[in-house]
């Protein structure tokens, strides 16, 4: 509708009501009309003066860099996100970032299959544009032109969706929608399962591996994003098939060295007390842990396991065992 008779006739101050019905300033409802609207145009000026890098390891040795919003602008990107963006609908295909959702439900869609084929968005977030952003998230035929603009430079930074803002999530799947809808109907015609958790897709099923590359890269390609063909990976069922940390061979598990690895740091702790553990630990790798954090961090990867495997009675007695002993 931007070139429709519904915006056509929009006047100035009806585009900026639309704005302000949004409620996006925290406590705004005490400031004035105009002190909100001079607000939601500074910040949306300000670019990556708003932002801070913020650098954290990834589990496999690397890093990421996030662009963390100042507090205000942060506050504005929630209510954006919860304002505008929640009730907004995405592919059932989207595994992440999406009520309901969790990678339990994402890895279970592959439970048991012949062949899991893993593919990966390279620069996930990086790739989204402005441009892109506006269209999906913001579209003229739900919002004023002036409106989407505004809105759109409050959740971009450099042009770029950021990643370290609590919008960015929801509209990468907006963004993702026409891909998922897409794939996942090309795929249920040939009997293959599909699910993405961000920029993790997965494919399960008996299938020509190649033509499915094939397929999902060129739609990528049209859409601005490339493959990481390095993290590209094809399990059969005689090879551990992981699924987003959770392996899908023949039941939802996590791994065996994981089991392992917990269950050894529970032995220790009971039989030494966490004190000399933590010594041991910082000895043996140079890692220093706050004793309160490492018992926090503990107990949630004993419910973690617990959460992909509701049933397993031994990592059951291990979460009662440590809660007793040092919750």
């Amino acid at each position: 509708m931007g070139n429709s008779p519904l915006w056509k006739y929009c006047t100035r101050e009806q585009c900026q009501d639309f704005i302000l019905s949004l409620r996006l300033i925290p406590g705004g409802e005490k400031m004035s009309r105009k002190k909100q609207l001079s607000c939601l145009y500074t910040l949306s000026n300000r670019g990556s003066r708003n932002y801070r890098r913020v650098t954290i390891d990834k589990k496999d040795g690397g890093s990421r860099t996030l662009l963390v919003p100042c507090g205000l602008l942060k506050g504005v990107q929630r209510n954006i996100l919860h304002h505008v963006l929640d009730e907004r609908p995405v592919s059932s295909c989207a595994q992440a970032y999406r009520k309901g959702t969790d990678i339990r439900g994402n890895a279970s869609c592959h439970l048991g299959k012949k062949l899991v084929l893993k593919l990966d968005i390279s620069h996930f977030f990086d790739s989204i544009l402005f441009p892109r952003v506006y269209g999906a998230a913001f579209p003229e035929t739900l919002f004023p032109p002036a409106a989407a603009m505004l809105l759109t430079s409050l959740c971009c930074c450099n042009e770029r969706l950021p990643q370290g803002s609590p919008a960015s999530p929801a509209i990468s799947n907006l963004v993702m929608r026409p891909f998922d809808i897409y794939m996942d109907g090309w795929c249920r015609e040939r009997g293959i399962a599909y699910t993405r958790y961000c920029d993790d897709m997965t494919f399960s099923g008996d299938f020509d591996a190649a033509a499915l590359c094939s397929k999902v890269r060129s739609y990528l390609e049209a859409m601005g994003f490339t493959l990481n063909e390095k993290k590209t990976k094809l399990l059969t069922g005689d090879v551990r098939q992981s699924v987003t940390g959770i392996v899908v061979n023949d039941k939802l598990q996590v791994s065996r060295e994981y089991r392992k690895k917990l269950r050894q740091e529970v032995y220790y702790c009971k039989k030494y007390g966490i004190d000399a553990h933590l010594e041991r630990v910082e000895a043996d790798t140079g890692i220093r842990w706050e004793k309160e954090r490492y018992i926090c961090s503990v107990q949630g990867r004993l419910r973690f396991v617990l959460q992909v495997n509701p049933q397993d009675d031994e990592f059951a007695g291990y979460c009662r065992e440590w809660k007793e002993l040092f919750m």
